[in-house]
């Protein structure tokens, strides 16, 4: 494997550096990636971070990733623009009385939606905030217990988008047979130790059992002056338009969209693009049908929907362009063949747990890192003895790890967009309770290794 040992590191410390000096994830990206072609030949830099992005915008992952936040964004607009998002949340206010009652309920709602992470972050997200608004929540806070129930909540069940694609690889990797990958894949939920200390986690914070941390600490100190919103939120926000209709907005206008939506990715095997598509089309005609509004002002609520992810997308777009450097310069292959010396039959757990959630922290990739490191850490636990599920699960809880707590992650990108949150004051706000759940993480490893 071929890599540039510890310079390979540059790109991404780059990128977190220039984002905590600038508040800029955008920018961060831009300067790290150049960077790192820099590096590899400063001679033809400028043209081989170019075609990266070309290759970038011609890959079906980046197109599916563009296609599938970009309608969710249009799905999102079209129930706020029927009232229906308003009506949801003033149901909820009905029975939420307090803030414990607030966050415990922003909890509950994203482990009910498991499906996609996507769909996770912007639904509970898009929905909570009037609900939270009411109880002087920074969105800090809710941006933290949206992320938490994203991908922490995903990779623990089995129908879900990221089980569906790790399936997939446990049967290429010859771990299961063909068409026993889901059956496979439950076998490793209960070794997926990140997705459930995050995810139990939350109720703690919500409580006050665990209190304010670091900057969150100063965020809630903020909120009580009233001002929700850390500075320069507004540029990745989700606009989230006034209703069209002069009638009472009605729960069904929320409620039956994100069940067809839950349905038909169900029905086209965990298809979240499929399932999209099927669910604006209901819900355009739906709307229409209901004199909610007109086809014509719905399908213009779906390209402005589409339009307000436009950022977020861009940073995205521009993690792949990471990724692509990282490939280049031989991150993951560096990262792993450092760590091999100390592998052994008892530490394989953790160390695999530790490495590669740097490498996806650092990286923003998560299923690309599952893909190259399932062929390395499956036969070596293999040959060493290591329980073959406990090993996975530590794979796993790696990936999970870095979705929460990267700064450009899709997931952490959207759960900001949805909740109207700058994206690196979410991150710097949550990485105290994403460390403790990986600090956590890491003992029950240890343990694990040394009783499996």
């Amino acid at each position: 494997m071929q890599n540039w040992g510890i310079i390979s590191l540059v790109p991404a410390v780059t990128v977190i550096i220039l984002a905590l000096i600038t508040r800029k994830t955008f920018e961060a990206l831009v300067g790290g990636s150049f960077i790192g072609f820099v590096i590899i030949s400063y001679k033809s830099s400028f043209s081989d971070f170019t075609n990266s992005l070309l290759l970038v915008m011609q890959d079906a992952a980046i197109g599916w990733v563009i296609l599938v936040c970009g309608l969710f964004g249009s799905l999102i607009y079209l129930l706020a623009q029927s009232g229906g998002t308003n009506a949801f949340s003033g149901y909820l206010l009905k029975f939420v009385k307090t803030r414990k009652e607030a966050l415990l309920a922003t909890w509950l709602l994203g482990l009910c939606i498991f499906i996609d992470d996507y769909l996770n972050a912007l639904t509970v997200g898009s929905s909570m905030k009037k609900v939270t608004d009411r109880f002087n929540v920074p969105r800090e806070m809710l941006a933290y217990i949206v992320d938490s129930t994203a991908a922490p909540v995903c990779v623990l069940i089995p129908l879900s988008t990221w089980a569906i694609f790790i399936s997939g690889l446990l049967e290429s990797e010859g771990v299961v047979a063909q068409g026993e990958g889901l059956a496979g894949y439950l076998q490793a939920i209960p070794y997926i130790t990140y997705g459930w200390v995050a995810a139990f986690l939350v109720p703690l914070v919500a409580i006050n059992l665990i209190p304010p941390l670091g900057a969150m600490k100063k965020a809630e100190e903020r909120a009580k002056k009233g001002i929700l919103k850390p500075p320069d939120s507004d540029t990745i926000s989700l606009e989230i338009p006034e209703y069209l209709s002069d009638k009472e907005p009605k729960l069904s206008y929320f409620v039956i969209p994100i069940l067809v939506l839950i349905c038909a990715t169900v029905y086209f095997d965990i298809d979240a693009l499929r399932g999209v598509i099927t669910a604006i089309a209901f819900t355009v005609a739906y709307f229409a049908m209901s004199k909610v509004m007109s086809f014509a002002q719905a399908m213009d609520g779906v390209f402005k929907g589409f339009k307000t992810m436009l950022y977020a997308l861009a940073i995205v777009t521009m993690s792949f362009v990471l990724k692509d450097v990282n490939d280049q310069m031989g991150l993951t292959p560096y990262v792993i063949e450092s760590v091999s010396p100390w592998l052994n039959k008892e530490y394989l757990p953790v160390i695999a747990f530790v490495s590669l959630a740097l490498i996806t922290f650092a990286t923003g990739s998560f299923w690309g890192v599952y893909a190259i490191s399932l062929p390395v850490i499956i036969p070596l636990a293999q040959s060493m003895g290591v329980d073959i599920w406990l090993a996975i699960g530590s794979v796993i809880s790696a990936g999970a790890f870095g979705s929460h707590a990267c700064f450009y992650g899709d997931a952490t990108i959207l759960s900001a967009s949805a909740t109207e949150c700058n994206n690196v004051a979410h991150v710097v706000t949550q990485l105290p309770y994403t460390l403790i759940a990986g600090g956590i993480t890491c003992i029950i490893y240890l343990i694990l290794g040394h009783t499996i």
